[in-house]
């Protein structure tokens, strides 16, 4: 049974990983993503499920790594300090092919930074991380509706493919309350999972050590053949007036809101801007920005950080077309006024 109820992002996450059928929560306090870890914390004993604070960061990773290899569905969640800590867990989640949901609530940084929001660990995320050749699903969503819905989602896709998918969003939208249509029922289940320890009657091994070197090359080479299929068919991206757009405003996350203020600003000045927001950060959808590119003059990219989405802006448009950056950083976010500023700067670009 569905119903609307007005809720925090971060409790938003905590009541989709449920309906998920997520019942393992291994976390660790940080701002500004405690009230995922608090709300798990009063929710998983009523639905038989297991919530734990760990140690550390790096232990919960850990326990995570654990959990899955069990074959169940398990949740983690953090802001970028405590990201950076579990780095080394998520390799070796990739290395041993396993699903796991991470959630980064964005904090200012470097360093221990601020409590503010920021769109600062994009490299991070969309990079792995970690060590060695891996990726991770990033999923960015912009309202607290979207934190719900995507992580339902990510639960899916970290089954399907075997591997971690983050939700990466920041400290607005985990504070942020909006109307949410939650579901009191649980929506999906695990799938089968026979490659888990619990299911091959103490046959199987998950392992991400090999000696040999022909073998790692091989279980790398296999994994990004899956990889491969991950970059085809999941790539997810919203529009907003671009269908005739010459400037193309590219953002994700809570600076694409204040961006679509710009963008009305824009069109009344008979400017034809137009929002490409990526809903997946990786994989990037790169042929929706080459589609875009082939009627724009320039591209705005908008951002809480110093510029770290561009360079994907740029490669996927093969830097046909000039990419300004609009950013603010340390928890500060663009304002509509300043990305206008860059909207109207663009319109004065030649195309290349």
């Amino acid at each position: 049974m569905s119903e609307k109820v007005l809720i925090k992002g971060n409790e938003a996450i905590a009541e989709a990983a449920i309906a998920a059928g997520c019942r393992h929560f291994f976390g660790y306090p940080i701002t500004p993503q405690n009230e995922l870890a608090a709300h798990m914390s009063r929710r998983m004993p009523k639905v038989d499920g297991v919530f734990l604070q760990a140690e550390s960061e790096v232990a919960a990773i850990n326990m995570i790594y654990g959990a899955s290899a069990a074959g169940v569905r398990c949740m983690t969640s953090s802001s970028s300090p405590g990201i950076s800590l579990k780095a080394e867990g998520l390799s070796y989640l990739a290395g041993c092919d396993l699903p796991a949901v991470v959630v980064n609530v964005q904090r200012g940084g470097p360093g221990l930074g601020s409590i503010q929001p920021s769109q600062a660990d994009y490299f991070q995320a969309t990079r792995g991380g970690g060590h060695g050749d891996y990726h991770i699903l990033v999923l960015a969503p912009n309202s607290v509706q979207e934190m719900y819905s995507h992580t339902i989602k990510a639960f899916d896709l970290a089954d399907r493919y075997r591997m971690t998918v983050m939700i990466l969003t920041d400290g607005f939208l985990g504070q942020m309350m909006e109307p949410v249509v939650i579901n009191n029922e649980q929506l999906t289940t695990n799938s089968e999972k026979p490659w888990a320890v619990t299911q091959g009657k103490g046959k199987n091994i998950i392992n991400s050590l090999f000696l040999k070197p022909d073998a790692l090359e091989k279980s790398n080479l296999d994994r990004y053949a899956k990889y491969q299929k991950v970059e085809e068919s999941e790539p997810l991206h919203e529009g907003y007036l671009l269908d005739d757009a010459e400037i193309v405003v590219a953002s994700y996350g809570a600076s694409s809101r204040i961006a679509r203020n710009a963008i009305d600003e824009a069109r009344g000045r008979g400017i034809k801007a137009g929002l490409l927001r990526p809903v997946t950060l990786w994989p990037f959808p790169k042929k929706a920005f080459a589609k875009a590119a082939e009627k724009a003059r320039a591209f705005v990219s908008v951002e809480m950080s110093m510029g770290q989405m561009i360079e994907d802006v740029e490669l996927a448009i093969r830097c046909r077309r000039p990419v300004l950056l609009c950013s603010r950083v340390g928890g500060v976010a663009p304002e509509p006024a300043q990305i206008l500023a860059s909207i109207l700067e663009a319109d004065k670009e030649k195309a290349i």
